[in-house]
Order: C-alpha cells, then structure tokens, then sequence
C-alpha cells in the first residue's frame, strides 16, 4: 500500500464517518474532521482526531481545512448536490479524494448491478439542487460523474458505492425496527415470502473499503460496497434471533394480504419487491473481504439492543402488525 498518513473528513462523527475514523486511526493516520458542529462529537477528547467546525457548501471553510491539515486523503461522506463535489474536487486537487456515493445512482434492473456496466440515473439540472427523495438516485449519480470529470483533470478522485449500511450507532433505525420485532415479539410479520434481497453492508466493512479505496484505488474508478455473502430479509431475522438467543416465527404476508388492512409492502423496512444486488468484485480485488453476515447481524443487533433503538417513526405499529397476524392464523 501506498503511504499516507494524514486524512481530512468531510462529515465524519455520526454512523459511517464514526467508524471510518476508527479504521483510519487504525491505519496510523492523523483524522481531522470538518463538521457544522450540530451534532455531538465522538471524538472530542481523542487523541489522533482533530475537529475543524465549517460547512461544506462554502468553498471558504473547505479551503480553511485544506489550507489547515494539507491532507494525504480525503474522504467525503456528505456530499449530496453535484456543485458540492465539483467544488469539493477542486478544493481538494491535490490530495486522494474518496466520495461516498450510493447504490442508488444505479437505475435498477441488473442483477448484479456492475460499477462499468449498469447506467446511472440521468440527472437534469433543475434536479441537481433538490432535496426530495425521488432524486436522491440522479444526484448521486451526477456527483459521480463530477468525480470521473475531475479524474480527467488529474485529480485522484474515486468513488465507493455502499449499499444500505447496517451497524451501531445507525441513526435511521432501519435494520433496528427487525431487531426491535425480534427482541421484543414472538411472531414477526415480513412482506412477501421472506425472500426480499437488497444488498447491504456492514459499516465496519465500509470504513474498511473506504481505506483502501483511499489508498490502493484507482483514480476516475467507482467501487460497490456490499456483503460478499447476500442475504434475505427473512434471514436477517433468523440471524437476529439467534444473537439474541430467542426464537421467531416469521409471518409471511402477501400483497394482497396486506392491502385487507391498508399495508403496503414498503411499509417494512428494507424490503425490496425487485433483487437489489451489486457485484463486488473490483473492491474484492483490492483485498477487501466483507465480514460473515451471523458476525456482523449479533453485534449489530445487540448494539441496537443495548440503545434501545425502536425502527422509524414512520414504521408499521405493532397493533396493526398483530391484526394481520391474527387474520392469517384465523384468530
């Protein structure tokens, strides 16, 4: 691997920055990390970590960090409009720039989605300044482009794709609503056949692949980041019984089912109608290995437990939950 040893993150104290910082300290580095400073900072008395305050929609405050740490590399996790990172770019010229992208930049259909191979979602430029959920998926796909355009200046700026991110200190409680159901409930209801496949990642796998994609990755290249191993929605829910050491009965539901009491199936976290699959490979050859899925579910789940964390506000409430239930055993 290449030497580096100083890192400037843009964003870094919440879930996928948290557990980045540790890899890089990990890896020897000295981590500064820029922050509006809204949020606690977990690293506010370690030693290693420096935290600048600045936001990273004003080019000033990024040149203040740059001008500050001049860093080795550069790691950007909030990055959300495509002038941000074309700024970011060219702020950030002269060192290794790594964008954390997404899955969702890729228009769905391919099983597996392939970094060279699957088109991204086109983005208009009214779109590039939103904030909706709807064009999530084109934003990020033209930050991606602004990555491989500045690659084309000479800049060693790359791309990693996560797919959904699971792990401790997960703040959109997502996979937490499944262990919420387990840990708490005998029956569990899950939508369709349990057979739901959307790809995820283990944060600390990601924080992995975000190092070496730092260091070893080439320049104008995106990477997928996911489990080496893809699992089922109603296999996660095995794996989480089995750390917390209790049993589930996983109640399958169809559509139609579901629609009897006003439930669709995107009520449930993490469910996909369609296989949402990313191949690995490019990252696999920079000798990234993902953790095996029993491992990284037990300490997600009792990381969950131990917080107390409940699902979305917006998640199905049990007593609706226990109504289906109750009129597919005919109770």
């Amino acid at each position: 691997m290449a030497s580096y040893d100083t890192a400037l993150f843009v964003g870094g104290t919440r879930f996928i920055g948290r557990h980045t910082v540790e890899a890089f300290l990990e890896a020897g580095y000295e981590v500064t990390t820029v922050t509006r400073g809204e949020h606690d900072d977990p690293f506010a008395d370690r030693d290693g970590v420096d935290n600048r305050t600045g936001d990273r929609t004003v080019r000033a405050d990024l040149e203040a960090a740059r001008d500050a740490v001049d860093p080795d590399v550069v790691v950007d996790f909030v990055g959300l409009h495509p002038g941000e990172v074309r700024a970011a770019t060219d702020v950030f010229a002269d060192s290794r720039y790594v964008y954390v992208s997404s899955g969702s930049a890729y228009v769905p259909g391919d099983v597996p989605m392939r970094e060279d191979e699957t088109d991204l979602h086109p983005c208009d430029p009214e779109q590039e300044d939103e904030d909706s959920v709807e064009t999530y998926g084109p934003r990020k796909a033209e930050c991606d482009r602004a990555v491989f355009a500045a690659a084309e200046e000479g800049v060693e700026a790359m791309a990693v794709r996560p797919m959904l991110v699971q792990g401790p200190h997960d703040y959109t409680e997502r996979f937490g609503y499944w262990v919420h159901r387990v840990a708490e409930h005998d029956r569990v209801l899950v939508p369709g056949d349990g057979g739901s496949l959307l790809h995820r990642v283990y944060v600390r796998d990601l924080a992995d692949a975000l190092l070496r994609v730092a260091e070893d990755g080439e320049p104008g290249e995106a990477y997928n980041a996911a489990d080496r191993s893809a699992y089922s929605l109603g296999r996660s829910l095995q794996l989480i019984a089995d750390a917390l050491d209790t049993e589930v009965d996983v109640v399958t539901a169809s559509e139609r089912e579901l629609a009897a009491h006003d439930v669709e199936p995107t009520a449930f976290p993490l469910y996909t109608p369609d296989p949402m699959l990313v191949s690995t490979d490019k990252l696999a050859a920079l000798g990234w290995e993902s953790t095996p899925p029993a491992e990284a579910v037990a300490e997600t789940a009792r990381a969950h437990v131990d917080a107390g964390v409940t699902g979305p506000e917006e998640s199905l409430d049990r007593e609706t939950e226990e109504a289906v239930i109750d009129a597919l055993h005919g109770e």
